[in-house]
Parts: structure tokens; C-alpha cells; sequence
């Protein structure tokens, strides 16, 4: 990124951060590279918002990539646990790229309709079952990375979502044991095309969700152990500074564990898989006229304790 851009990116962060949430002093873990670095590394956010402590430097045995780091379990987790005891130091945030905090994931998995107070805005049912779709791993992108627009769609949204990163592998995992399973958790914008989602594709959501692009997520891996209950988190999107999406994770129909006990009735949940977890009200399809976004428009989508995206429209 350029020194402008990055410059532009720290204003925006610190504006970001008016939202009176605390910083957090625990286990945030992201993928970044810096010019001095030879490819992608592990390292710690030292608080939301803060510079970042480089995990690979502190231990050069430890994987460079967030899914083998999760594939090492607790073994990992203590090294980065003893690294964030110590007083390392810490590279400025303005010196880093952040990466999305797990990279190639095996599988991103979606839910729909999971806000109470968003199926009202629909004038539909709360569903009795987790509604379940997909986007592909290739839509993944960092947390201030660009979403871009396809020429192929004219009606692009923004989706505000607390994603779930999986930590142990599983399948058919009992409720009671899910979280068991929970890495931890991080801001996902569930980037989606309405016309492609809604009208093209015979009504499958898959590819109006899946863009290039269409899954920005970040800026770190909360682990959940860090998070005081994640069920109880201010969730808010803003688009060029103006407030669209306003709710709690409170209003979520299926919680996580529900979420997961569902979810591997089906498919084996591997280290480093995602879950969203659905949206709040206020996308743009359902407003009066629907409101969709366009280019050079910025999207800020943030989560009490885990932090905010930042992402350009191009």
C-alpha cells in the first residue's frame, strides 16, 4: 500500500475507533506481511487497533500460516500465549499489511436469515432451521483490502457479520461441546451481488455471495477466550461514514453452538474453517428506494472487541 494510502487508512481506523470500544489487551491473532518480511507471518495485535508483534521472530519453529497454526492446537496457542507475556517489540501499525487472520481456509460457510430484528425487515418467518449457503475461499481478502466491483452485477450490498473460526476438527459435534471446537472470532463483510443472488442462478445464493473480493475479513482472530460473550456484541456497518447497519449479536436466532452442532450433521469442520453468522437490518436492497454500492465508497464494518474492516469500493 502507498505511504498516502496508508495515511488515509490510520485517519479512517482512528475515526473507526470513536465507537467507545475498549481496546482489548488479549489474544488477537493476524497474518501480515511488512517490506522487511519474506512472505506472510503470524503475529499478535497489540490491542484493537495497535501495532503488531511479530509471533515468527519470537518462535521461528511455528507456522507461517494461520491454518497450520490452528492445526498445532494448544501447543501454538501457549507459544503465542508466552510471546504476548512478553515485553516484545512491537512493529508500528503503519509498517504492516495486514492479511485476512486465516488465509485459504477449506471452507467458508454461510448462514442466512439469523437476525431476528433482519427477518422482520423482510416481513418473513424466523426460520425454524440454520439456512445454510456458501462462498468460496477464493473471496477472501484482508481486512482494508478493496472489494471490487463485478461488471457483471449492478445491485452490490454490504453485509456486516461476526464470523466463527474453527479450531479442532469435528463432525457431528453435540451443542454442548461446540465450543470446544471455537478458535475464536472476526469481523467478516459478506460482500453480495442481490441481482445474482435473488433473481440469476435459478435463486441459489452461491454466486451472487462468491465474487472475487466478496469476503473481506479481519483484522485479527480474537480468540474466545478474549471475548466476554460473544452473543452480546454491538455489530455495526457504516458506508462513507454513515451508519446502516446498527444491532447486537444478541438478536442472532441460532448461536454458535447451535450453528456448529447443525452445520457438522453434514460436513467434517476443519482448522481455519469460517462461519458467518448472518446479518443484521439495514442492507441496501431493502431500503426505500434499495440503495447499492458504487464505486469509490468506503465500508466500515465493526464489531465491539473484535475491531473494524475498512474497505474501498472499486
Amino acid at each position: 500500500m502507498l505511504a498516502s494510502g496508508r495515511r488515509r487508512l490510520l485517519t479512517a481506523l482512528l475515526q473507526a475507533q470513536r465507537w467507545p470500544f475498549q481496546p482489548s489487551r488479549d489474544m488477537r491473532l493476524v497474518q501480515f506481511q511488512a517490506p522487511h518480511l519474506t512472505g506472510p507471518h503470524l503475529g499478535l495485535e497489540s490491542g484493537n487497533g495497535g501495532g503488531v508483534i511479530n509471533l515468527n521472530a519470537f518462535d521461528p519453529t511455528l507456522p507461517k500460516t494461520m491454518v497450520e497454526f490452528l492445526e498445532q492446537g494448544e501447543a501454538a496457542l501457549s507459544v503465542a500465549g508466552r510471546a504476548l507475556a512478553a515485553q516484545l517489540p512491537v512493529l508500528p501499525r503503519s509498517e504492516v499489511t495486514f492479511l485476512a487472520p486465516v488465509t485459504r481456509p477449506d471452507k467458508v460457510v454461510c448462514v442466512g436469515m439469523n437476525y431476528v430484528d433482519h427477518c422482520k425487515e423482510q416481513n418473513v418467518p424466523v426460520p425454524k432451521e440454520p439456512i445454510i449457503f456458501s462462498k468460496f475461499a477464493s473471496s477472501v481478502v484482508g481486512p482494508y483490502d478493496e472489494v471490487v466491483l463485478p461488471p457483471e452485477s449492478q445491485e452490490v450490498d454490504w453485509e456486516v457479520e461476526l464470523a466463527v473460526v474453527i479450531g479442532k476438527k469435528g463432525k457431528h459435534i453435540k451443542a454442548t461441546d461446540a465450543m470446544a471446537h471455537v478458535a475464536g472470532f472476526t469481523v467478516a463483510h459478506d460482500v453480495s451481488a442481490r441481482d445474482w443472488q435473488m433473481r440469476r442462478n435459478g435463486k441459489q445464493w452461491l454466486l451472487g455471495k462468491t465474487f472475487d473480493t466478496f469476503c473481506p475479513l479481519g483484522p485479527a482472530l480474537v480468540t474466545k477466550d478474549s471475548v466476554a460473550d460473544p452473543h452480546n456484541l454491538k455489530i455495526c456497518c457504516r458506508v462513507n461514514g454513515e451508519v446502516v447497519q446498527s444491532s447486537n449479536t444478541n438478536q442472532m436466532v441460532f448461536k454458535t453452538e447451535e450453528l456448529i452442532a447443525w452445520i457438522s450433521q453434514f460436513v467434517t469442520l476443519y482448522p481455519g474453517d469460517i462461519i458467518l453468522t448472518g446479518t443484521p437490518p439495514g442492507v441496501g436492497v431493502f431500503r426505500k428506494p434499495p440503495v447499492f454500492l458504487k464505486k469509490g465508497d468506503e465500508v466500515q464494518c465493526e464489531i465491539e472487541e473484535l475491531g473494524v474492516i475498512i474497505n474501498k469500493v472499486v
